[in-house]
């Protein structure tokens, strides 16, 4: 139904599924976690997202805290009772409060603890400042050597290193307006697409708010009010009826037949039926606090009355709006002797390592994903050795005030800066953005798409991700006919997808087959199962008319409208064409009485007239255990007649409704009998209990949310890739452990786990809560499979994966997922089913909810990953190539004592914009590798500069160099007369014809090298005459490879071509470029180019023996299986001394 108040959050359909994780909201118990880590660590994630106390101000909306700054506990008042008011009876919450149940408050007391506790609104802070965000966006432009990224809060990181600005000012000043304008764009872009990045995060604040409802009834001084929701106070007693937005978090004082949809804040699939009686320990979950009602979630079903103990941040969904807020402590802990004493150096220690982190976040260098670490610590560096390189210049040249040779001081110095790199690097981004959107992925922060290739675990929802988020009948079973299968479905509210089976075992004795627990192939039609079979036909009686929901076929297809359990059932009904629909208008059944589902008796029935022959029926379904406990009768077997209840067939029915829920299915029992009783006016005129006494058992029926058909597939992808799948969901560990072993989350065989692994492997959020950080880390192995999850359970996992060196990805669409999502390395939201919230807290988002669909964002930011590495070694292999002729060719001196130049400076700048560029961004366009899925993820310590990047980068480099020195030497000495002339780092003459000569031989070497050694990193191991290992082309298959990438093919082309003109071209030539227009010594050119080819093709030959020497010594390959579950799959878990050693302080294994 829709909810008037939040049409403003949410945009999407599907409010039923706006929350998917646990019951908990976030409590305590969190960790909080340093804003860095020690010097030295490759892995970092940011300032810390404080879930232990949210810090609101004094001043705030919310009005003033007791106990000052003591955490709001998860379930407690704004006032703390003695305990949570789910351990209380309702007497005690109510004299607590000072409510009066009979006639609540009285205006004035509502007024004055209005005053006291504040209204009942979400705080929003300052709010969202866009000329604040503007100024900072542009300030960080002015001096990062790459675009800003923005981290998970929302906020930028400073990389300061004014290069961009060098180089625009370089560029305007050798006239080279293109480069300049390109990078003055540039700087543009970073501001603009920072500055929306930024404020759109900032908006996630202002999504909460719109999450109360605008009115409520409230009794005060015994008169019924409406009252605005911002005006509820703590001890208000509030009315609630089906289609209500709960106002705040409300201790029920009576309930009838109530139910409410949690979805929103603990991720049940279904409503929760709730009870006012009841009490619950302390640390109950959210979820499992039955005599609770929680602000904003929806009444689905009933009415109550309750006494209002929390509002505004107070609330469970205040607590999730607080941890968003939390910004965590940015300054190191003093450390502390166990009495809490400290020595006075400890304070120094603290404050050094603060200042140190302060800088190393300004300087970029200990926050971000680790390539953007690697790249400012890369920018700072080169910066550094472009310094060097200047000063050796001038050194070489005893400090001349020549102004030839400070140009080349200077060019040199920018000769190892890779100018292009800021270009190529938001290009390869922004084109990796509009790629994942075709794959159903919404790119929300360009960080994240190299980040995704180093994610090592997926911590998944399971309702609406892994699975439909709808419920689906999949097993009946009838003691005298067998068991009834449905095959998987596409559509679960479509009666005509999915196969029907018949077995006459019951299900005890069925052994599952596969996965998706579809043991029969093929399908019988359901005429055939009819024919002469009246035990079915009965139980499809009770099944379509002891059920409230619609379902029917328009234009548009199939559609349902009810419960999500009776539409599952009127589902599997209408696959025999036996719905509500045709019975009650076709076949003359009226409904004469209806006792719907009460929480005490765990029943629901109808009585049906058939108006044909007159015979009035009752229909009952309901929780198993009540239902054979109403029955003296069934039909066993092959039993002809109804035979009498025993025992022994009660525990054979139990036993058979244990075999479908360890398959992941929820089990209603249906049953009926004739009614032969006196008929009343109305419900209340009859005696329920007698309606559904002696009755006949007429059999069970299973439903479940069934996985996605692409999960299992896209989880053993995950497996293959390197990847852990955890799940994380708010059902029962029964339906979660069963579903995870659907779809591969947990392995199939457990019989060689250890205890304490098996134990640790499948578990619930309130025994995860319970234990320390400590705790946590001594672990065998962390959680596979974490049900009943809370908020604060999915913060603490990921916490737990980032001490343990993963780099965690973390699905999810509901307001309750948004702090996991931000604290996430990559958060990953529902773009159907999901919130605002979760969307505007998140990295990256799905269009089709589809879990198989962060594959593709995977895929993509490896390949992201792979091009990076290519372009950054073309790059980087360039830049030692000039540093090295540059600097080695400063030995080469005239008779004034001055160098003379194997490069003039234009021409180095020549060389870094056309040879860079272009053919990098080419390279940055490359298509995945295909075997790209099938690699581990990428290393966080070693980034992008592995030493294979390394060793291939000094290769190159020198190799490059070398020949390009060679070219100068042969053509000014081999062939020349070896006259360095005077003043030929100046302009031409005739005696400087040699060394111009030599010097554009170098150049036009050097340009060639740099173009070729780009097609040759397209495959940074394979030939470049062999990249297709496969193709029977095998001397023009290089020709079809360089063609695909038409982008780089006329990069390349385009650099040898514009080459001419500046040799040839009269002025440019001399003046600007000062160098000769080369005739024989394109003959050297040729020479030296296939030289290059030749020891590029050598150098791949011997490390592609390496790498295959080196794979062939991991012994024989082992089964998928076995490799992804081995560290499970132990026969005795490891002492803590083997975890010591291997994990160090504690921390059991690692990614």
């Amino acid at each position: 139904m829709p909810v008037s108040s939040l049409k403003h959050f949410v945009s999407t359909p599907g409010l039923a599924k706006l929350g998917k994780a646990g019951p908990d909201s976030l409590g305590s118990s969190g960790a909080t976690r340093p804003a860095t880590r020690e010097e030295g660590e490759e892995f970092n994630h940011g300032p810390a997202l404080s879930i232990e106390a949210p810090q609101l101000p004094s001043s705030s909306a919310m009005g003033k805290n007791p106990e000052g700054n003591e955490p709001h506990v998860s379930g407690q008042a704004n006032q703390p009772l003695s305990q949570p008011p789910h351990a209380l009876s309702y007497a005690v919450v109510s004299d607590e409060l000072k409510a009066n149940p009979q006639d609540g408050l009285t205006p004035q007391e509502a007024q004055s603890r209005l005053d006291e506790y504040g209204r009942n609104e979400l705080d929003d802070g300052p709010g969202v400042q866009p000329v604040k965000i503007l100024i900072r966006q542009v300030a960080n432009a002015m001096m990062l050597v790459k675009s800003p990224p923005i981290h998970a809060n929302g906020r930028n990181r400073a990389n300061p290193t004014q290069v961009l600005i060098l180089a625009m000012a370089v560029s305007f000043g050798i006239s080279s307006y293109i480069e300049g304008g390109v990078i003055t764009a540039v700087i543009f872009l970073n501001i603009v697409v920072g500055f929306l990045q930024e404020f759109n995060a900032e908006k996630t604040m202002d999504s909460l708010r719109s999450l109360s409802s605008p009115t409520a009834v409230a009794v005060r001084a015994g008169n019924t009010q409406v009252v605005p929701t911002a005006e509820i106070v703590p001890g208000d007693i509030v009315e609630l009826k089906t289609g209500d937005t709960v106002p705040a978090d409300i201790r029920l004082l009576e309930a009838m037949n109530f139910e409410t949809d949690e979805a929103l804040l603990t991720g049940e699939s279904l409503p929760v039926s709730k009870d006012a009686e009841a009490t619950f320990d302390a640390d109950t979950g959210a979820g499992d606090r039955l005599n609770v009602a929680f602000s904003s979630s929806t009444v689905t079903k009933g009415r109550a009355r309750g006494i209002v103990f929390a509002t505004g941040m107070k609330t469970e969904i205040g607590t999730i709006a607080a941890a968003l807020r939390a910004s965590g402590k940015r300054t190191r802990p003093v450390k502390r002797k166990p009495d809490g004493s400290a020595k006075p150096h400890r304070y120094a220690q603290a404050w050094g390592l603060t200042a140190g982190d302060f800088i190393g976040h300004f300087l970029g260098v200990n926050v971000g994903t680790p390539l953007q670490r690697k790249l400012s610590k890369l920018a700072i560096l080169l910066f550094g050795i472009a310094v060097v390189c200047a000063i050796i210049v001038l050194a070489a040249n005893d400090f001349s005030n020549n102004s030839e040779v400070i140009i080349y001081a200077v060019a040199t110095g920018l000769s190892m800066i890779p100018a292009s790199l800021i270009v190529v690097l938001t290009i390869t981004m922004a084109a990796g953005t509009k790629r994942m959107v075709e794959r159903h992925v919404i790119v929300r922060r360009l960080d994240s798409l190299e980040a995704l290739g180093a994610v090592t675990d997926i911590c998944s929802d399971k309702t609406g991700t892994l699975t439909q988020g709808k419920m689906v009948a999949k097993r009946a079973w009838i003691p005298s006919r067998g068991t009834y299968s449905v095959g998987t479905s596409t559509d679960p509210v479509d009666p005509t997808k999915g196969s029907l089976t018949h077995t006459g075992a019951p299900p005890c004795d069925i052994e599952v087959k596969n996965e998706s627990g579809d043991d029969e192939k093929g399908g019988v039609a359901y005429q055939e199962l009819l024919q002469d079979n009246a035990p079915l036909q009965n139980f499809l009686n009770v099944a379509s008319l002891a059920n409230l929901a619609h379902v029917h076929e328009t234009k548009e297809g199939w559609r349902a409208r009810g419960d999500p359990t009776e539409i599952a059932i009127q589902v599997f009904v209408s696959r025999f064409d036996w719905n509500r629909e045709r019975l009650t208008q076709k076949e003359s059944w009226s409904q004469v009485a209806e006792f719907p589902f009460d929480s005490d008796v765990k029943k629901m029935s109808v009585i049906f007239e058939n108006k044909a022959t007159s015979e009035k029926m009752v229909f009952t379904k309901g929780a198993v255990e009540r239902i054979i406990g109403s029955c003296n009768l069934v039909r066993w077997e092959d039993e002809s007649e109804p035979i009498g209840m025993t025992e022994d067939i009660r525990s054979r029915i139990l036993e058979n409704m244990e075999a479908l829920a360890a398959q992941g299915l929820r089990v209603l029992a249906f049953a009926s009998k004739a009614y032969d009783g006196e008929m009343g006016d109305s419900e209340t005129s009859y005696d329920r209990e007698a309606v559904e006494s002696n009755l006949a058992f007429l059999g069970l029926i299973g439903l479940y949310d069934p996985p996605r058909v692409e999960s299992a597939g896209a989880v053993k992808e995950c497996h293959q890739a390197g990847i852990t799948v955890h799940m994380l969901t708010g059902d029962h560990p029964g339906t979660a452990k069963a579903i995870a072993a659907q779809v591969g989350i947990v392995p199939s065989n457990t019989m060689d786990i250890a205890k304490d692994v098996a134990e640790a492997m499948v578990t619930t959020a309130s025994a995860f809560d319970k234990l320390s950080d400590e705790d946590i880390d001594k672990l065998p192995v962390l959680p596979l499979v974490i049900a009943r999850c809370s908020p604060n359970t999915k913060v603490r996992m990921i916490e737990a994966l980032h001490r343990r060196k993963c780099f965690a990805a973390m699905t999810g669409d509901g307001v309750n997922d948004s702090p996991s999502l931000k604290r996430a390395d990559v958060g990953i939201a529902m773009g159907q089913a999901g919130s605002d919230v979760a969307k505007d807290a998140s990295d990256i988002v799905l269009t089709d909810d589809n879990f198989a669909s962060i594959l593709n964002a995977i895929e993509e930011g490896r390949r992201m990953f792979d091009n990076i590495q290519k372009f950054v070694l073309h790059l980087l292999a360039e830049n030692i190539a000039q540093a090295a002729t540059l600097l080695i060719g400063l030995a080469f001196k005239d008779a004034s004592g001055l160098s003379v130049f194997p490069l003039a400076p234009v021409e180095i700048l020549w060389v870094i914009m056309i040879t860079s560029g272009m053919p990098d961004m080419g390279l940055g366009f490359e298509i995945a590798a295909p075997d790209i899925m099938a690699r581990p993820p990428q290393s966080l310590k070693k980034g992008i500069f592995s030493l294979e990047i390394m060793v291939d980068m000094l290769v190159y480099g020198l190799w490059m160099a070398a020949l390009c020195l060679t070219s100068f030497t042969v053509v000014l000495f081999g062939f020349g007369d070896g006259d360095l002339g005077s003043g030929c780092n100046d302009s031409y003459s005739a005696e400087c014809d040699t060394v111009f000569r030599a010097r554009a031989t170098t150049f036009v070497c050097l340009t060639w090298f740099a173009l070729l050694l780009a097609w040759e990193m397209v495959n940074m191991r394979r030939s470049f005459f062999r990249m297709q290992p496969k193709s029977k082309k095998y001397f023009t298959q290089w020709m079809y490879d360089v063609w695909r990438n038409k982008f780089l093919f006329w990069a390349i082309i385009a650099g040898f071509v514009t080459i001419f003109p500046t040799l040839y071209i009269p002025v440019i030539n001399h003046v600007v470029f000062k160098h000769e227009g080369i005739t024989w010594e394109w003959g050297v050119v040729f020479v030296e180019a296939i030289l290059f080819l030749g020891g590029m093709e050598a150098w791949k030959w011997a490390k592609r023996i390496y790498f295959r020497r080196t794979a062939t010594k991991g012994g024989k390959p082992v089964d998928l299986e076995s490799m992804v579950f081995s560290k499970y799959m132990k026969s005795e878990s490891l002492s803590d001394e083997e975890a010591d050693e291997q994990g160090g302080k504690g921390i059991r294994s690692k990614c």
